[in-house]
């Protein structure tokens, strides 16, 4: 009699690495088709920082400036009302993310065979997609109001800038989403995280109008580096927002010094907030 050897063979078991490589664009997707589930929840958030941007804009342009400097002062504002929408969006996305958990199907993905980092990155994505559609309109909105943009290379300052100051609201907003109990209470807190600071970022007026330790205070604030990078980015007289954070002559030395500042800030606020997530997932 002959005995037989069987080859022990693999398992027909997925690797736990194959989802997790594809559950980033799926989570992506996710959230967006819960954010944006009809052309009204794109538009809505937008509606505010447009109407700033072609009403409040050229009426304070109209006020406060010769009709020489009334389109670089157009200009000037309108950029500020993207340090307005970007803050608002990624905390309204919060704000989704907290409902989901209380209500939605977040239970479900806590068990599901991926990364529980890949959920925060989905939701991060998401965001920062839906964020750009809104810019792009908002910039396009203010240029056919009188807004005049320079197109150059420079314009990567503007994106970097954009992107990264993304990141550190939307982190933010994953922790309020933790930390607040409720959506009332997280909901509360959206004044004093995306509405205050910005009215001492140079948003309006130069961190230079400010008292000095006001202006000093103004100048640790993501913001107020995101806002300098806006207008280094895209219009020509955009060193001097630079100048009135760091007083050097170099723009070039001083924008990667306000890069540098904002991907500090988007390191450290994106990781607070994962191992916040991970860990009360966990426990």
């Amino acid at each position: 009699m002959t005995t037989a050897t069987l080859t022990p063979t693999r398992p027909l078991v997925a690797s736990a690495a194959t989802p997790r490589v594809r559950a980033l664009p799926v989570l992506t997707a996710r959230r967006l088709a819960l954010t944006v589930r009809s052309p009204r929840a794109l538009l809505v958030p937008l509606l505010g920082p447009v109407m700033f941007a072609m009403v409040v804009a050229p009426a304070l342009a109209n006020t406060v400036s010769s009709p020489a400097g009334h389109a670089r002062y157009m200009t000037f504002v309108s950029l500020a009302t993207a340090g307005l929408l970007i803050p608002l969006n990624c905390l309204l996305f919060g704000l989704g993310v907290l409902v989901d958990r209380r209500s939605g199907a977040m239970r479900e993905l806590l068990v599901a065979p991926i990364r529980r980092q890949s959920i925060v990155l989905g939701n991060l994505v998401a965001a920062l997609a839906v964020t750009a559609l809104q810019i792009a309109v908002l910039i396009g909105a203010a240029a056919l109001r009188g807004a005049t943009f320079v197109t150059s290379s420079r314009v990567l300052w503007f994106l970097a800038g954009g992107a990264l100051l993304v990141v550190v609201m939307y982190s933010l907003a994953e922790v309020l989403s933790i930390r607040l109990g409720s959506p009332e209470e997280y909901t509360g807190s959206l004044p004093v995280f995306a509405i205050v600071p910005f009215f001492f970022a140079g948003s309006l007026y130069p961190i230079t109008s400010l008292p000095h330790w006001l202006a000093d205070a103004a100048k640790v604030l993501p913001l107020t580096h995101a806002l300098a990078l806006f207008r280094y980015g895209l219009t020509t007289q955009g060193g001097q927002a630079l100048h009135n954070i760091w007083g050097m002559t170099n723009d070039t030395a001083m924008a990667l010094l306000s890069l540098a500042v904002l991907a500090a800030y988007a390191v450290a606020a994106l990781a607070g907030a994962v191992r916040l997530f991970t860990k009360t997932c966990t426990s």
